[in-house]
């Protein structure tokens, strides 16, 4: 079933599936997914569900536009897996459901089939280390989760079988883990690794039950 994960600034604040033909976004209460910021249109955009899978944005004349893995939609679009919808600063990962496994995937992250047993009694996070919101420790919960911006750096940390690892999805400048660069195709987190994104500094923390 494709869904649609909310952030703002990595840290998920929505999780939404879509079951309509039509679900809207923006500033009024009457929408399916409001956000209530001055940057989002009171009507901002459409997510269209065609047939079971297929999933079409269009921006309704929004003030600032809605965005496309940092490109500016000019008309309705057709989503691709993985892609990230970007309204001001809050941005919306759409995830296409993979018809094998509860699980979304993609070629560029490799991602397992199923998830993981060994880390299954460990909880993730990461703790922001630098920044306005240092010392804010943001929980991985998800067998996939985004952090960063599109236009900038933005990776994508995943549970897998044998537990977590960290991917470069796009934008220019590219992460560091513990100093070196992260690639597409996966770096293993372990506890206390640093992962720089964007000029903020996050620590990987692994917790026991």
């Amino acid at each position: 079933m494709p869904q649609l994960i909310a952030s703002v600034e990595g840290v998920e604040i929505k999780h939404v599936y879509l079951v309509k033909d039509r679900t809207t976004l923006g500033r009024r209460a009457q929408n399916d997914i409001v956000f209530n910021n001055p940057v989002v249109s009171g009507d901002h955009c459409v997510f269209e569900l065609v047939g079971l899978a297929d999933v079409y944005v269009e921006d309704l004349g929004s003030t600032n536009g809605t965005y496309i893995n940092g490109k500016m939609i000019k008309a309705r679009q057709r989503l691709r897996d993985n892609d990230v919808i970007a309204i001001g600063n809050f941005r919306v990962q759409y995830l296409s459901a993979s018809e094998d496994s509860g699980y979304h995937a993609t070629a560029a992250m490799k991602l397992d089939a199923h998830a993981a047993s060994s880390s299954a009694a460990q909880h993730a996070s990461f703790k922001v280390l630098s920044g306005s919101s240092s010392g804010l420790e943001v929980p991985v919960v998800k067998a996939v989760t985004t952090f960063g911006k599109p236009e900038e750096s933005l990776v994508a940390v995943s549970h897998r079988r044998h537990g977590y690892f960290v991917a470069h999805m796009t934008g220019s400048t590219v992460p560091t883990l513990n100093g070196k660069p992260v690639s597409a195709d996966g770096t293993p987190l372990e506890h206390n690794d640093v992962l720089e994104l964007g000029g903020t500094a996050m620590q990987f923390l692994l917790k026991a039950d």
